[in-house]
């Protein structure tokens, strides 16, 4: 007689979660894809046939769409996040603050829809801002002390501020990512905007 087939309890639930797992995988991956192509809005049954698995496999783990969309990128907001203190090592502290503010307006300008969907009233994306500001926030607090202690810019900018203005930036150019390079290098000198340099002291013999 063959081995027992019967899986144990703990068993079928490791099975279930590395099936569930590749499902969402699958998932990320598709719609990452229709993104690029389609927008955030891209239709769900383009995703689920991208992905291999039916309509409600997307929505047994993504109930909403706004769900879909920050799982998608929340990894791409991770890096950029984890970004700042690899440039604030490398650079000056202005430029460290440029350098990530321009990664944060490729990430927004790139990707089709989103910048729109973190400023939407939709119900489905209430809460992207949210999502978006939390890991972003910090990262960006810490270069803006670091450049204003270094009189490089401006000390009365707030965090949450600057990434809502490259957001909005991002809105009206979504298919001209050249322009709204552009817009934010505009914005990022106005952060320059009456500082005074550094004051060195001096001997006098």
């Amino acid at each position: 007689m063959s081995g027992d087939a019967t899986e144990t309890p703990s068993r079928v639930a490791r099975r279930v979660r590395s099936d569930a797992r590749r499902n969402i995988d699958a998932l990320l991956e598709a719609s990452k894809a229709a993104f690029a192509t389609s927008g955030v809005h891209a239709p769900v049954r383009e995703i689920a046939e991208r992905a291999g698995v039916g309509v409600a496999t997307v929505y047994r783990h993504f109930p909403q769409r706004s769900d879909l969309v920050a799982a998608v990128f929340r990894h791409e907001i991770d890096a950029c996040a984890d970004a700042a203190p690899a440039l604030a090592a490398e650079h000056e502290p202005g430029e460290a603050l440029e350098r990530w503010l321009q990664r944060y307006t490729s990430l927004l300008a790139t990707k089709r829809g989103l910048a729109a969907a973190l400023h939407s009233e939709a119900p489905a994306f209430e809460a992207l801002p949210a999502c978006f500001q939390e890991p972003l926030r910090p990262a960006l607090a810490s270069l803006l002390e670091t450049a204003a202690a270094a009189r490089q810019v401006r000390a009365d900018v707030e965090p949450s501020d600057l990434l809502q203005a490259v957001a909005s930036l991002c809105l009206p150019a979504a298919d001209d990512a050249d322009h709204t390079q552009r817009m934010v290098a505009l914005l990022i000198d106005g952060l320059r905007y009456g500082v005074t340099a550094p004051t060195t002291s001096s001997s006098t013999g």
